[in-house]
């Protein structure tokens, strides 16, 4: 692991910062680095009002979605609200189908099969649309590159509102109003919504023509934060509103399938971050491993009780999808020691029995492993398909682009791509591929990064401190917990490892020269150092600071993030 210390940028407004809101001066620094530097701004900042929420109408195209969904109202037209089968479809379909039924009954909805139709807009969904005389379908979270598909709606007499926050490609769809915060065409302020997002921009827009207010809507915010969180999208701007009062709505009055979930953990309050690494992975698994209408089913039942029967199968298959990325993240692993290519530049395996609704995970846990550009197939029908994921700083969807000659198709991002190749092109691709990473990635780029965000001593940590730091959440993209990093500090005596083979470390620390200041620590995967940390061996650590809490009592605590013996 390397150290990247930010650099203190832009004093004058550190200072300035510092000045008008009696704050430290490392705070100052953490709000100069998000793009604070007025005292206006800061006010926003850490105090996100509903107010500051901007006009859905500024949306290009809001006006005909909204004419479009009212004409079909008037004539009792039948609607099926269509969505992407992860989190951030699931609940976007759950928020525009649930509001719509309030007050209109001729409303369904549709989550396209993962296996059998593939992601997006499909011919089965618009099929099932014409079969059941529905004329309307509101896609979300999906549709913005699907000109065949509205075409081929239309010669059925389907029209289609899309709303969409993927970039679109050189052609927009020919549908009756395509809302996206991404065209190039569209001065709406903010760009960063996720596709529950600009579900709920709709809603809101639907909701003025009722006399409905934004206090009205409020109920439907625990989806869009758990949308927010789990599409790892910015919290900034409109998405940090919106994260903050849907934080408020989880942690006091979630729907029934959010409430069934959390009950698992018995916490008092939830984050981001639980969202992230408790709610979104039991949500997706629906889709992975049966059918993303499991996950709408759970998102709109009214009953406690149906709600907590739809979790405990989502449940079970959250654990069937835990066992299946375990295990053939252990078989990939063997395949690159048999085949001795530890010390590549890229990983490329593949077995055909590996699931394909768990191969991006696994990708994600092999660069936990071997930090490198990494790509899993896996067999599909006649063809092979393959998740890809990268490293900071590597643009994976270029390296693809130089082979795409051994591929059938491709898609993606910068960090993280989809694929499929013929069987027989699989080894060209493999070869291809580590000669394009092998000679394009920097060295540096191949050891995993931790950018700190100010050097810290212990006697700075202080409640106050502390109160405000709780005040940059919720956190995520573009506003992470800050990273400290402080120097000589030690063990109490109090070390000890945590889990079956002692692989995580529990300490207390205190800092050499601040006596009276100590913090629990716990890092996770840092059971390596107990030997030498027992011996009473100073070290520099670099952590987070959470809030953990214990039997009722909620206390402070370092989450190490890396540490180096001195």
């Amino acid at each position: 692991m390397r150290w990247t210390l930010k650099e203190v940028k832009d004093k004058k407004s550190v200072n300035h910062l510092v000045q008008v809101l009696g704050i430290e001066p490392v705070l100052a620094q953490l709000l100069v680095d998000r793009g604070i530097t007025t005292y206006q701004q800061a006010k926003s900042f850490f105090r996100p009002s509903l107010d500051e929420l901007h006009d859905p109408y500024l949306m290009k195209d809001m006006d005909k979605a909204v004419q479009r969904i009212e004409e079909a109202i008037a004539k009792k037209e039948n609607i099926l609200v269509f969505g992407d089968y992860d989190v951030d479809g699931t609940t976007a379909v759950a928020l525009v189908y649930s509001y719509l039924q309030s007050y209109y009954p001729n409303v369904d909805r549709y989550i396209p099969d993962r296996y059998k139709e593939g992601y997006g807009i499909s011919y089965q969904g618009i099929d099932y649309a014409a079969d059941n005389d529905i004329t309307l379908i509101i896609a979300l979270d999906c549709g913005i590159k699907s000109i065949d598909h509205v075409e081929y709606a239309k010669q059925k007499g389907v029209d289609f509102v899309i709303g969409d926050h993927h970039l679109p490609g050189s052609q927009i769809p020919n549908a009756v109003a395509v809302l996206d915060p991404k065209r190039s065409d569209c001065t709406y302020p903010y760009d960063e919504l996720c596709g529950c997002g600009v579900g709920f921009k709709l809603v809101q827009a639907l909701a003025a023509n009722r006399n409905q207010t934004i206090e009205d809507l409020l109920p439907y915010l625990d989806l869009v934060v758990t949308a927010i969180g789990a599409d790892i999208v910015p919290i900034t701007g409109e998405n940090r509103i919106l994260a903050y009062f849907g934080l408020e709505v989880l942690n006091s009055n979630p729907r029934p399938g959010i409430k069934a979930l959390l009950n698992v953990y018995k916490q008092s309050s939830y984050t981001v971050s639980d969202i992230v690494f408790k709610v979104a992975p039991k949500i997706n698994a629906a889709g992975r491993i049966q059918h993303g209408n499991y996950a709408v089913d759970l998102l709109t039942r009214f009953s406690m009780r149906e709600a907590e029967e739809t979790a405990e199968m989502i449940i079970a298959f959250n654990e069937e999808r835990k066992l299946l990325d375990q295990n053939i993240t252990e078989e990939a692993k063997d395949q690159i020691i048999e085949n001795k290519e530890i010390n590549n530049k890229a990983t490329v395996v593949f077995h055909q029995s590996w699931h394909k609704g768990v191969i991006g995970i696994v990708a994600s846990r092999l660069i936990e492993t071997y930090y490198r550009p990494t790509v899993v197939f896996t067999a599909s029908g006649d063809v092979l398909a393959a998740s890809a994921r990268s490293v900071k700083n590597f643009d994976l969807y270029a390296a693809l682009e130089a082979c795409s000659e051994e591929l059938i198709q491709f898609g993606g991002h910068m960090y993280a791509a989809g694929m499929t190749c013929k069987k027989e092109n699989y080894l060209n691709f493999k070869a291809k591929f580590e000669e394009v990473v092998s000679s394009t990635i920097h060295e540096r780029d191949l050891i995993p990064e931790v950018e700190i965000d100010a050097l810290l001593d212990f006697a700075d940590i202080t409640p106050k401190f502390c109160r405000i730091l709780k005040q940059f959440e919720p956190f995520g993209p573009q506003n992470m917990s800050p990273v400290f990093l402080t120097k000589n500090v030690y063990d109490t005596g109090y070390a000890r490892g945590l889990g079956a083979n002692k692989e995580h470390l529990k300490m207390y620390v205190r800092q050499r020269g601040h006596l009276d200041k100590g913090f629990s620590a716990i890092g996770f995967s840092f059971g390596k150092y107990l030997d030498d940390i027992q011996n009473r061996t100073f070290f520099n650590l670099v952590y987070t600071i959470e809030e953990n809490e214990w039997k009722g009592e909620v206390s402070n605590q370092l989450q190490i993030k890396d540490m180096q013996l001195v």
